[in-house]
């Protein structure tokens, strides 16, 4: 029996532990990918926590291999499987269908925190030479969800008026993707200096605190006096919410794309309700995104090199967890090497 080093969650426990687990063996429609990198996102530290909640129902078991972002090379490919050999480099999608409902790599069956990683064929994704293996292994995602939150959810135009709520692995991304379909301004709201600058460096117009008490009258002062037309909370905070929605324009969108697992409560929904104000949840991407994004990546419309803050080996994936649960470096994306 050949076997495999894997980082697994016991969540009923919490407890995260480097194992020694038998390599699976790819079936008919499936592959067997050679990890060379994973991302570690905040909704893993959130799994692991336990505030997403407890035992997945598709789970076998209680523990899971965590990891839904990852890229690498086909080790091995199953039978029934075509157009696809041993050695191609890909990504994997960070979630699929099955029977009727989404279902996550590394939530509900085995992710990529490990030296190899099972996949069905259809959540293949050709990664070009020219993409390093790190960044490639981000876009589902990290990558992918604020581009699905903008493009698909809210269906940002040219020149419209937004807001990025929290600057971390998402909303650094939407920031870099908002300027690229043409929103203006972008105005980024982090209560860090340094998710405030990096926004900045990402393309936003303007970085506020969101502390500063006078955050609505610079928001307005910068939007003509109409307010923000669409906003995008990536933090998943209550208060977050609240304030994105106090700034927003007549007929505005707030967009619900960073996970809580908590109540949110409408305080005002007589001014929600005369405002016309729409409230827009958000998971994950379709299937469309990551080619898309890899291919305006291999045009060099988009760059991502600076979003891996650093490359650390699959032994300290729990410093990786807690590095990023304590914005230690202010990190926008750790990323794993067996």
């Amino acid at each position: 029996m050949a076997v495999m080093r894997a980082v697994r969650l016991h969540l009923p426990t919490h407890e995260l532990r480097l194992a020694q687990v038998e390599r699976p063996v790819p079936g008919p429609g499936e592959v067997l990918v050679k990890v060379a990198a994973a991302g570690v996102c905040l909704s893993d530290v959130h799994l692991i926590s336990g505030e997403l909640g407890g035992v997945s129902s598709h789970l076998e078991g209680d523990t899971v291999t965590l990891g839904h972002e990852v890229s690498g090379t086909l080790a091995e490919v199953g039978p029934e499987v075509a157009g696809w050999q041993v050695g191609d480099r890909v990504v994997l999608q960070a979630g699929e269908r099955r029977e009727g409902a989404i279902w996550t790599r590394g939530v509900d069956y085995d992710g990529g925190w490990a030296e190899y990683a099972l996949a069905r064929v259809q959540t293949l994704v050709a990664l070009p030479d020219s993409i390093p293996f790190e960044q490639g292994a981000i876009i589902p995602d990290a990558v992918s969800t604020p581009w699905d939150a903008i493009a698909v959810t809210a269906g940002v135009r040219p020149a419209q008026a937004v807001g990025v709520w929290g600057i971390g692995g998402l909303g650094a991304h939407g920031v870099q993707l908002l300027r690229a379909v043409g929103a203006c301004p972008i105005i980024a709201v982090d209560p860090s200096a340094a998710a405030r600058e990096r926004a900045l460096a990402f393309g936003a117009d303007l970085a506020l605190d969101a502390a500063d008490p006078d955050l609505a009258d610079r928001i307005r002062a910068a939007t003509g006096g109409a307010g923000i037309e669409i906003a995008f909370d990536f933090a998943g905070v209550t208060a977050v919410r609240e304030q994105a929605l106090s700034v927003l324009a007549m007929g505005g969108k707030l967009v619900l794309v960073g996970l809580s697992g908590r109540p949110f409560t409408v305080a005002d929904s007589t001014g929600f309700s005369a405002r016309r104000l729409e409230l827009l949840g958000h998971y994950g991407s379709g299937a469309n995104a990551v080619p898309q994004l890899i291919r305006l990546t291999e045009a060099g419309r988009l760059d991502f090199s600076r979003s891996v803050s650093e490359v650390l080996p699959l032994e300290r994936a729990a410093e990786a967890v807690r590095r990023l649960r304590d914005k230690e470096g202010d990190p926008i994306r750790l990323i794993l090497r067996p």
